[in-house]
């Protein structure tokens, strides 16, 4: 008889709301069927005739694509409700897949890819709306962390699968198999979200409803913390595509090596999501949004000057940048107001976006004048970005929910 309050205590200590299990489920079933073929569809648009330079185009499209689809992802859940707005993202997804199902065309591929991206990038700030709504302002970043380490799950067992079936049958067919795994999955989800989720009356919405209201209504607070991410995630574009290249190429390392780096990054992260927010729920967001600013200036800097045999140790930095990011999302919905909390944290990753659309090529540029130029570069802006929050985000305060 004493098993119902430790349990209910428990899913109150991982604010597992109802909407949030519905979520999370949902997250599960579609990062299982995507992660099956998602990091293999460079090499299965080489297989269907695609160039280098196509290919390369491809994930530029990818970037630009995901910015765009933010603002729009917001304004659909604002308009219609968080419920409606996921649903209809996951079914114009499910279209993609089977638009990828259908076609041997690398040049349609790459067309249903703007199907595909309604999922990941414009459920983003439906998904930061249902956890504000569903949470109080004490759970939200215990709720950011759940919903992180959820997501990745799917990327630990499925793409070994994924080569599983690449392996067995092929690239093509594999990939169609994967493909038509990811719509099943799709349909699953809708009809996970379209039956268990519960809507909540919605607040009045905002009349004015272009991007220069928001922004006008977007407290002081989070324009700060808006500049000082920009600043940091900068920085962090500048390295992030040659950090392969700096550890295989210049130290020496294998891929072997790179991909248990990699997973060391991974675990650390996982391993910090959960204490990290129940102290950043109880304490307070600044000092762990503080800490992860300072861990986006160190880890490119540890990375060129360590040896190769302490390469571990940035990784493990790469992995504690994650802390911060509950914090840093909580925040984000804590200032939102809730009429117009969707439109908000869309802007709010649009303009980030934008912002850090040229820095892969900026770092390109460094990158050929000598290889520590990126990282020496991506580590004193990030720095700036964390000295624009200690200065200017003092002043954050925690808005009331409207």
């Amino acid at each position: 008889m004493q098993d119902k309050p430790h349990r209910k205590t428990f899913r109150d200590y991982l604010a597992l709301e109802h909407n949030i299990v519905v979520l999370l489920g949902a997250l599960l079933v579609i990062g299982m069927g995507e992660e099956l073929w998602v990091r293999f569809m460079p090499k299965y648009l080489e297989i269907l005739g695609a160039s280098a330079l196509a290919i390369g185009a491809y994930g530029s499209f990818n970037r630009v694509v995901h910015t765009a689809y933010q603002y729009p992802g917001g304004w659909l859940a604002d308009r219609f409700g968080r419920k409606r707005a996921l649903v209809l993202f996951n079914l114009i997804a499910a279209m993609g897949y089977l638009v990828y199902l259908l076609t041997r065309s690398w040049e349609i591929v790459i067309l249903g890819t703007l199907l595909v991206l309604a999922w990941s990038s414009m459920s983003q700030p439906a998904i930061f709306a249902l956890i504000g709504d569903s949470l109080g302002r004490d759970q939200r970043a215990m709720g950011f962390s759940v919903q992180s380490i959820w997501k990745r799950i799917p990327i630990v067992i499925a793409p070994p699968l994924g080569g599983y079936l690449l392996s067995r049958w092929g690239m093509v067919s594999g990939m169609q198999i994967g493909f038509l795994v990811s719509l099943l999955f799709a349909l699953a989800a809708i009809y996970l979200q379209s039956h268990f989720y519960r809507e909540r009356p919605r607040s009045q919405s905002l009349q004015g409803e272009d991007v220069a209201t928001i922004w006008r209504r977007m407290p002081g607070a989070l324009r700060r913390l808006l500049l000082a991410d920009c600043l940091a995630r900068f920085g962090s574009s500048l390295t992030a595509v040659y950090v392969v290249l700096l550890v295989i190429n210049v130290r020496g390392l294998s891929p072997m090596a790179f991909g248990a780096l990699t997973s060391i990054q991974m675990l650390t992260a996982i391993a910090g999501y959960i204490p990290a927010a129940h102290f950043a729920d109880r304490f307070g967001r600044r000092p762990f949004i503080l800490l992860t600013f300072a861990l986006f200036a160190l880890f490119p800097i540890i990375l060129v000057v360590l040896p190769a045999g302490w390469l571990i140790v940035a990784f493990v930095a790469a992995g504690l940048r994650e802390l911060g990011e509950p914090a840093r999302k909580a925040l984000i919905v804590d200032l939102a107001e809730a009429s117009h909390r969707g439109r908000v944290i869309g802007f709010y990753y649009l303009i980030r976006g934008l912002v850090t659309i040229p820095a892969p090529l900026l770092g390109g540029i460094l990158w050929q004048r000598g290889f520590s130029w990126p990282f020496i570069l991506g580590g004193a802006i990030s720095a700036l970005g964390l000295g624009v929050y200690f200065v200017m985000g003092a002043h954050t305060f925690e808005a009331p929910d409207a």
